[in-house]
Order: C-alpha cells, then structure tokens, then sequence
C-alpha cells in the first residue's frame, strides 16, 4: 500500500513537473505550428513508464506476471504518435493511418499472444483493443476531457486488477491515473498543453491492454458487461461522431466540433462544466461495471446503459454542430491574456481526429 501511493505521488509530481518543462521548451524552440503545445503525451509516458520501472530497479516492488509486455507494447505505440506529433501526416493520411492501425494491430497481438487467449477471443481482443486505442485518441479534442475520463478509468481498472490478484496491473493503473491527474493541472481550461497523439494512443493502449491481460482468465458475457460499462463513455463519443459525420455526408477522419463536449457547450455548459459532466458520467458506469465485476449486478444490467447510449446519441444528434445554425449556438469564449494559453476546446477548425490533432 505504501509503496503504491509512493509510486502515485511521484508520478504525479514528475507528469506536472515534466508537463511545465515541456511546455517552456516548445514556446521557446517549437515549430509546431500549434498555439497551445501539444506534447503533454511526453510527460505522460515518462512519468507512468518510469515510475513503474524504477521498482523492479530499485527493488522495492515487482513488476508481476504479464506487466512487462504491456509496458512494451504501450510504449512502441507511444512512440507511434510521438512521430505523429512531430511531423504530421498532411495529405500522407490514408497511407499513415494504414501504418498506424497495423502497428497498434501488432502492438496488440503481442499483449494478447503473452496473454494466452485462444485464437478466436484473442482476434475479438486485438480489435478491442485497436478501437478503444483509437476512441480514446478522438476524445482528445476538448480541455481536460480525455484526461478526465481517462483517469476515472484507470482507477476502476486498478481495483478490478487487484480483485484478480494482478497487483502489478493494478499498481500500473494507479501510476497512470495519477500520471494524468497531474497533466490536468496543465490541461484544465484554459489548456496551456495538450496531450498529443503520443500521450492518447499511451493511455488508450495501456488500459485496452491491461483490461484485457487482467480478464484473460475468464472470458465471457460478466467479462464483457464489464468492460462495456467501463469504456462506455469514449466509446459513445466515438459512435456519435461517426454516425453524426455519416449523416451529414462528411469525411469520418476530418475533424469538427461534433464531439460530445461541443454539443454540451452548445447546450450551455462551460468547457469546464463538460469535462466534469463527462468525468462524473464515467465514474457512473465505471461503478456499475465494478458491481457487475463483483457480481453484484447480472450482466444484464449492462442493457439499460445500452439504451440509454442509444437515447443520448438520438437527442445529441439533434444539437447543431455544423453550418451557420451550430455558430449562432457556439457560445462565446473568454479569451486569454495569455495567446499561447488559449483552449482548442471550441474549435472546430479542418483537423484530423483519429490521425492525429484535436478538433
């Protein structure tokens, strides 16, 4: 206990810490073309990766079975999108995000294959994996939103891995959720940097992979339930945006103020209030897919969450987002003193989701 809170204060610390440092460099010697800096990913990946390393190092606590290929793999694909980060795709994009997916395809096979899932659950396991990698890259789009949900993930990720008796996943997960704790001291509106492919493709992987690493062991409808109601919500974000670009006949990969957060904005919330709306949300499901994890609900009850996905797409879908309508509802932003401070969260400029940029 005392050496995992130890672990999740230091990555805390070093992710802020990191994070400022990062930010300095990059307004200084930077040619991003970027307002806000958008390698706050680095410290992210440093910080969980280092801390989570230094105990085997340090001999004051152990990896655990299967960690070590998850590092691994989390960390190719961070490097993924530091390369994305660092020369953009342009008009290479098609060609790039073929590369990409083949390359978190792999990533993924690796963790499965040392998870020893049979060929069948293993091939279902890879394209999760591959899709909640992906989501968690689209919600990367507002202040604080991915940091947000991305930690209230990795928490209850940390508990289910303890309850299996997988402390090395589970003290992973504590390092990560408290490595984006600190980054949200950077990122909470008005963002002063951004998380970048590097840091969302990271965290996606990492909890993609340790969530199906910690449930190899008993595959199934329980198992299933769960991890829906955990990644429910960047999985409706997702969902929402491709059937809302599929509607409106525009290009899936191009970005625009289409994400869950807009609409909520267009609504009236403030980009704070929808990264906490969205914080809050996935701390619901997150806690009925702890109860079903302990079986305290029937899976079952994973179908009135589906439903109401289903309900909240239907009426999300009504908010305008695109054309004139959507700029006479986009509520005014305050603008910062500072030019270089100032949040891409309202933004619906041409930007690629899921190749990399926020919208």
């Amino acid at each position: 206990m005392l050496h995992g809170l130890a672990a999740a204060t230091t990555a805390l610390v070093l992710t802020a810490l990191l994070a400022a440092l990062l930010r300095t460099l990059t307004l200084r010697y930077g040619r991003t073309g970027h307002t806000t800096p958008h390698l706050g990913g680095v410290a992210v990946v440093l910080a969980t990766l280092g801390v989570a390393c230094a105990g085997p190092l340090l001999g004051v606590a152990e990896l655990g079975e299967g960690v070590a290929p998850v590092l691994a793999a989390a960390g190719a694909v961070a490097l993924l999108g530091l390369v994305g980060d660092l020369r953009p795709l342009g008009v290479r994009i098609r060609l790039g995000l073929r590369i990409r997916l083949v390359a978190q395809a792999g990533a993924a096979t690796a963790v499965v294959t040392a998870a020893g899932l049979s060929p069948g659950a293993g091939a279902l396991a890879v394209l999760w994996i591959v899709c909640v990698t992906n989501a968690f890259t689209f919600l990367d789009h507002c202040d604080g939103v991915m940091g947000a949900v991305a930690a209230v993930t990795a928490l209850g990720l940390a508990v289910c891995a303890i309850a299996e008796r997988r402390p090395g996943h589970g003290l992973l997960l504590s390092v990560l959720a408290a490595a984006l704790t600190g980054f949200l001291l950077h990122n909470w509106h008005p963002a002063r940097i951004t998380i970048g492919d590097c840091g969302s493709l990271f965290t996606g992987f990492l909890l993609a992979s340790c969530a199906v690493t910690v449930h190899a062991g008993e595959p199934g409808g329980r198992t299933g339930a769960e991890l829906f109601a955990l990644t429910l919500v960047v999985l409706t974000d997702t969902l929402l945006v491709l059937v809302s670009r599929t509607r409106a006949r525009r290009p899936l990969l191009r970005g625009g103020g289409d994400h869950i957060a807009h609409r909520l904005r267009r609504l009236g919330l403030s980009a704070q209030g929808s990264a906490v709306v969205l914080g809050v949300a996935t701390l619901g499901c997150t806690l009925i897919g702890l109860q079903i994890h302990d079986k305290r609900l029937a899976p079952v009850a994973a179908l009135p969450l589906a439903l109401m996905v289903a309900g909240a797409i239907v009426l999300l879908l009504r908010v305008p987002v695109y054309g004139p309508d959507a700029r006479r509802r986009t509520p005014r932003a305050r603008t910062p003193a500072n030019p270089a401070a100032s949040s891409t969260s309202a933004s619906t400029s041409a930007s690629i989701d899921i190749a990399g940029g926020r919208s």
